[in-house]
């Protein structure tokens, strides 16, 4: 008897962890209810009764009058209202690899038959070309400090050679570069100055251009797209006001169809009597609104008298302004603090326009929102994720010289192991928001707008670009404190709040918009049931519902046993250091998608309002988003074993973040017992997954401050000066020769402990050794040239008494 209940017992378990279908499940269920009637003497009556409900699961018929009917019925009463901006909002975009972490088994082959993001000859050629060139005219403690704002040779530069058209077709003058083309020479640009990167970042991204490529008329393409291509057009597009920032969906501006007249200000002709809006809005926030040529707007569109057909409330509607138009309110400017880009208000009151100035034409008035979301899921890709990977990376190499240049104790701070713990986070964490970014930007230039992994991008990269920049300001001390043009990074830090609110505010995105699009849009069935209620399918909302009960079912005996066997037995598509890390994220992703289920079932509609636990429920799916771009990124790069502590950091703590966020969902979920049923079969043995060790975090430190192929891959594509009197420029020049001095210095420190000098300063220390013999002329003039330059790292701007000037022969003063 033990036998035989150990063998359903194993049965149960391989059936449920290989996902095997209904038909499967009832023929062994049948098979052994048999077994036992005619050879243990079971009663014949279990038989009957198996093959009554077998035959009510089965043939789908029955099974819809006696099962799935009734509950088809209850559920069409419970599923939730959506909004028609929510429901725009769950269709916008696409579902590629998130689909797969939410699967509770994702396919790593097909994960690594994506294609490494590559640039094309055309687009290298303009990343070390143009992009180094505008990099080099670049002085952003001028522009954020005397001009605030780009010179003007920057901005025609940036004109002249395209940077405002990188996404526009090459039919329309444009450079139609790739989303990873256009991501890296944003990230360059940001690695010198934020101004420059904004100001190129965003004519790219959510605004006229996109929104024309997609959606706009014949005329206005051919029309605008050149223009805009070629910066005889400066564009902005005016969504955010007063009364509504991440509730887009609430702005108070509005338009009326009516009749009217205006003056076209581009031809200068007179129209009269047409069919058109009369806006009225008031926005703010708005990137290159002072200095914009051309204004997108977003506003309610109302047809009281029906001039365009049956509805009053046509719905949100895009229009193209020219800023000349009278009427149209521009040039005064707010100012985000660390930058000085071109940011302000624009308003208008009663503004007539005409209806072919609707993006898209009348054909289109009402589809804003819609059209809307679906750029944002591209534009979340590439802008906020390129800048706060460019403070990555440059935080990391500007950090890593500097912790290996500057002395404390006769120690490089980097050697401290609290320096070198602080080292580690930057190092990894640019590691993840690298490679998080680069997997996106694949589906991106495959053809995809994952919606759901560019919330993800906006809020995590730039959130570790908060927690990056916190850690090179805390490395750097007194350095970072003080403003001027030798500070390196303060600018950087006071603008990290803009990347935080702008484009969606980051709580906001981390409690609604990750997990509330994601629940509907990657799971298997829910979309599919939800669509049958909302258009009373009965027969598709079987076929969902069935699945969705196996799903569920697989995923519980999935979770229990990937947990007691510690994932081993999952499938791994590498072998070697990697390799537990593939069978760890299976086991998370089935896990995550029993819990997703649960709080479905248990929550119902009201889980869009438990915040807390959705953001719970996304970090889940971000760390498993995280770990897998950091293993992606790993092959793509050769898996160069030198990586392995990065790659073993950003999977690691990905994985611990994901076990915590899963442990803070089940102590907080309202339904006390079932949170308790669910841990043991989540947690078997407990948990035990822990962040990456100090050692793993000493080896990226160590990494950071030495030159190599592991520094220059992490830190690819930061602008780095050539000039020595740069203050970035001047940190490889610098980090080279205290590398070289290094022993020599030693030598120096010892003599010193041993009494060899009478002199009181380093100087004079240095001009003894030489003249005793002590040292080389050689190691004289190498010991020279390192602290002149360590000098030049470390020294900090003073001004005059107004701090209007710096001093400029600062470096000049006779050190002590």
């Amino acid at each position: 008897m033990a036998l035989t209940l150990l063998i359903v017992v194993l049965a149960i378990l391989a059936l449920g962890y290989l996902r095997a279908p209904l038909i499967v499940w009832t023929a062994a269920a049948l098979g052994g209810i048999a077994y036992g009637v005619f050879a243990g003497g079971c009663h014949i009556g279990w038989l009957i009764g198996a093959a009554v409900i077998a035959a009510v699961l089965n043939l789908k018929p029955l099974r819809r009058a006696l099962l799935t009917g009734p509950i088809f019925g209850v559920f069409k009463k419970i599923t939730p209202a959506m909004s028609q901006t929510e429901q725009e909002a769950i269709n916008a975009g696409t579902v590629w690899w998130d689909r797969d972490l939410f699967s509770g088994k994702p396919d790593y082959q097909r994960l690594h038959q994506f294609p490494a993001p590559k640039l094309s000859p055309e687009e290298q050629a303009f990343l070390d070309g143009p992009t180094e060139e505008l990099c080099r005219m670049i002085d952003d403690w001028k522009i954020t400090h005397e001009l605030k704002d780009l010179p003007p040779e920057v901005w025609q530069f940036i004109k002249d050679k395209g940077f405002l058209g990188m996404i526009v077709k090459k039919q329309y003058g444009g450079l139609e570069f790739s989303n990873y083309a256009h991501a890296r020479i944003v990230t360059k640009i940001a690695t010198r100055g934020g101004t420059a990167a904004v100001s190129v970042m965003v004519p790219n991204s959510l605004g006229p251009g996109e929104l024309l490529q997609h959606y706009g008329t014949e005329a206005q393409k051919n029309y605008y797209l050149p223009r805009l291509a070629k910066g005889v057009e400066v564009p902005c597009f005016a969504l955010t006001s007063p009364y509504a920032g991440s509730d887009a969906g609430a702005i108070p501006d509005f338009g009326v169809v009516c009749r009217g007249s205006y003056t076209d200000p581009r031809t200068g002709e007179q129209h009269n009597d047409v069919l058109g809006i009369r806006v009225t809005w008031e926005k703010r926030w708005i990137t290159l609104a002072p200095v914009a040529t051309i204004l997108g707007l977003a506003f309610k569109l109302y047809d009281p008298d029906r001039l365009l057909g049956d509805k009053e409330d046509v719905g949100i509607t895009c229009a193209l302004v020219p800023t000349e138009h009278v009427g149209v309110q521009i040039g005064r400017r707010h100012w985000p603090g660390g930058s000085a880009f071109m940011n302000g208000p624009t308003w208008g009151r009663d503004v007539f326009i005409p209806l072919d100035w609707i993006i898209g034409g009348k054909a289109y008035a009402g589809q804003g929102w819609r059209m809307l979301v679906e750029c944002l899921s591209v534009g979340r890709c590439i802008s906020l994720p390129a800048m706060s990977v460019a403070s990555g990376k440059y935080a990391s190499f500007v950090t890593g010289a500097y912790a290996r240049i500057r002395e404390q104790f006769g120690l490089s701070i980097g050697k401290f192991e609290g320096v070198d713990e602080a080292m580690a986070r930057i190092g990894g964490m640019t590691y993840q928001m690298d490679s998080a970014q680069r997997l996106a930007l694949t589906g991106l230039d495959m053809g995809e707008k994952p919606s759901v992994l560019s919330a993800i991008l906006k809020y995590h990269n730039t959130e570790r670009m908060r927690k990056v920049l916190n850690d090179a300001m805390d490395i750097h001390g007194g350095k970072a404190v003080v403003l001027g043009p030798r500070n390196y990074l303060a600018r950087g830090y006071q603008s990290i709040p803009i990347g935080i609110t702008v484009e969606g505010a980051n709580i906001l995105t981390r409690s609604m918009i990750i997990y509330g699009q994601g629940a509907i849009r990657c799971h298997p069935f829910v979309l599919r049931e939800m669509k049958a209620a909302l258009s009373n399918n009965a027969a598709e909302f079987d076929d969902a519902f069935i699945g969705h009960i196996g799903f569920v079912g697989s995923n519980v005996i999935r979770s229990l046993v990937l947990g007691l066997t510690g994932a081993r037995i999952a499938g791994s598509p590498r072998s070697g250091a990697t390799a537990q890390y593939y069978r760890d994220i299976t086991r998370f992703s089935s896990a995550f998608a029993l819990l997703s289920d649960m709080a479905m079932f248990s929550l119902g509609g009201s889980l869009k309002f438990r915040e807390k636990l959705s953001a719970r429920l996304g970090d889940m799916l971000s760390a498993l988003y995280l770990a897998t771009a950091a293993l992606k990124r790993f092959e793509d790069d050769g898996a160069p074993k030198a990586d392995l502590p990065l790659v073993k950091w950003a999977v690691e703590q990905a994985l611990y973040d994901c076990q915590q966020a899963i442990d803070g969902f089940l102590d907080n979920l309202p339904n006390r017992l079932l949170g308790l049923a669910l841990r043991p079969l989540i947690f078997p043995l407990g948990r035990h997954f822990k962040p990456a060790s100090d050692k793993t975090g000493t080896e990226i430190a160590r990494l950071l401050m030495e030159p190599g192929e592991v520094r220059d891959r992490l830190t690819r594509d930061v602008f780095i000066p050539e000039s020595e009197n740069d203050a970035v420029g001047v940190l490889n020049h610098a980090l080279k020769a205290h590398i070289a001095a290094e022993a020599t210095e030693a030598k120096l420190r010892k003599l010193q402990r041993d009494g060899k000098f009478k002199a009181l300063n380093a100087k004079g220390r240095l001009d003894e050794a030489l003249q005793g013999g002590m040292i080389t002329q050689a190691e004289f003039d190498m010991v020279t040239r390192a602290r002149r330059l360590k000098r030049e790292v470390i020294m900090v701007d003073d001004f005059d008494y107004t701090l209007t000037h710096h001093d400029t022969q600062l470096s000049e003063r006779q050190p002590v």
